[in-house]
């Protein structure tokens, strides 16, 4: 199949393999010079999130064997801990964590909606008072890009930008998103030693503004030549989802064809589905591995959700209610799903066993559900780009939702529906209809 474009960078190579004929749907090919020993990246790609350069229960020899090829790292956490001078004698994050494959570090700018209790920004940086030690740290795009994302050696860097939640209004939020342009300016500088190893991505930022988007997008695709990828940031933060739809329609309407498009903050599998054939390129997200520890695991019709206990992030015990009307897992010794590849599945480990491994509080389970969420959005990927190279995405699309809405009551059909499972919703919701009207899928 011949290639739409190349575009080739100091250290990245980026193919457009394929467009969907009737979506914005695409599939692409990123090529890091160092670190492609599994083959290239392809897009559509889920990354999953190790923000301290490790996922909670999983090895990186697990990752390497469900075929996870670019993870995400944060700059601001990895700055702290384990700091830059112990990452620059390690050789760097993939050396550091034994990991040969691709890596993606967020420069620290969702820490100012996170830790906005403990920061304050202003035109240098941001200054944060540390939830660890109370030590402070000014993070400014120079320290972010040209310090601390250049010790993890990370093969892509996002720039510092200023973060606000996303329905802050008004002339905050103007002032803001034209920061962040001018501190690409600054990211770009200091970005400069490190353009034969490391790819600069620009994030757009202005919140639910549509003129502001606009104009941040138009400002930065000016930088198009000093950058090699380009982020939709600012959304996934509680903004309804009509829209969140229109924004990343919009972006992607506006974005360059010729470089990767990465939707920051989204991996909820309907959320995968909807922002791919709204031409997204790149998404991570901790849902599958954090909701993996309270138990509940990603299936083709939606959530199986077991009544365990869990250990929160604080060590706190507490019970997870649950529906009722779900079956009790203690006799039910089916796979979490069936044909899944997972370790937990492929292995045999029942729905019995995980149920009784979480009331026990044994650990291994959240790590075999992790790696079951894990594997189920890394194959949902791989289906995604087989249907989209296939020119059948709207038709995959359409399969998709019939699998997540319940089935009516005369339905027959796989004897793992319907009786202890929780679909994700009784009919298709409204906003997916109508994003996806916009790039011609009538569901």
């Amino acid at each position: 199949m011949p290639l739409l474009s190349v575009w080739t960078g100091p250290s990245l190579r980026f193919d457009l393999v394929f467009e969907c004929s009737t979506t914005r749907a695409r599939v692409c090919r990123l090529f890091f010079p160092s670190h492609c020993p599994a083959g290239p990246v392809e897009t559509p790609v889920y990354m999953p999130v190790g923000t301290q350069g490790t996922i909670k229960g999983v090895t990186v020899g697990q990752l390497e064997a469900i075929d996870c090829r670019l993870l995400l790292g944060n700059a601001y956490h990895l700055g702290h801990r384990p700091g830059p001078e112990t990452l620059i004698l390690a050789g760097g994050l993939h050396a550091f964590m034994s990991w040969p494959r691709g890596i993606l570090t967020d420069s620290g700018g969702f820490q100012m909606v996170s830790l906005s209790k403990l920061s304050s920004t202003d035109e240098q940086g941001t200054h944060f008072c540390s939830p660890h030690d109370s030590s402070e740290m000014l993070l400014t795009p120079e320290e972010s890009v040209g310090r601390i994302q250049a010790s993890i050696g990370s093969d892509i860097v996002m720039q510092l930008d200023h973060v606000l939640h996303v329905k802050t209004l008004g002339e905050e939020v103007y002032e803001s998103t034209r920061r962040s342009v001018r501190w690409l300016d600054r990211c770009i500088e200091a970005h400069k030693p490190q353009l034969r190893h490391q790819n600069l991505f620009a994030i757009t930022q202005g919140a639910l503004y549509d003129d502001l988007r606009d104009e941040c997008i138009r400002e930065m695709t000016k930088r198009k030549d000093e950058v090699q990828g380009f982020a939709v940031g600012g959304l996934s933060g509680g903004e309804a989802k009509t829209d969140f739809c229109r924004i990343v329609h919009q972006s992607t309407s506006l974005l360059p064809r010729d470089r990767p498009r990465y939707l920051m903050g989204v991996g909820f599998p309907i959320d995968l589905i909807v922002c791919v054939a709204l031409g997204c390129d790149m998404f991570d997200c901790v849902y599958p591995t954090r909701t993996a520890r309270f138990g509940q695991a990603l299936v083709d019709w939606g959530l199986i959700r077991a009544p365990v206990h869990y250990i929160s992030d604080l060590g706190l015990w507490f019970y997870l209610e649950v529906n009722l009307r779900l079956t009790n897992y203690t006799y039910d010794f089916r796979p979490i799903q069936s044909g899944c590849p997972c370790p937990a599945c492929s292995g045999n480990i029942s729905r019995s066993w995980l149920h009784a491994a979480f009331g026990a509080r044994q650990s291994n389970a959240a790590s075999y559900v992790t790696l079951h969420n894990l594997t189920y959005l890394l194959n949902l990927m791989r289906q995604i780009r087989e249907a989209i190279l296939a020119d059948a995405f709207p038709r995959f699309v359409r399969e998709f939702f019939q699998r997540r809405c319940r089935p009516s009551k005369t339905s027959s059909g796989n004897s793992d529906f319907h009786i202890d499972v929780e679909y994700e919703f009784d009919e298709v919701p409204s906003w997916c209809v109508e994003a996806l009207k916009k790039v011609n899928i009538n569901l």
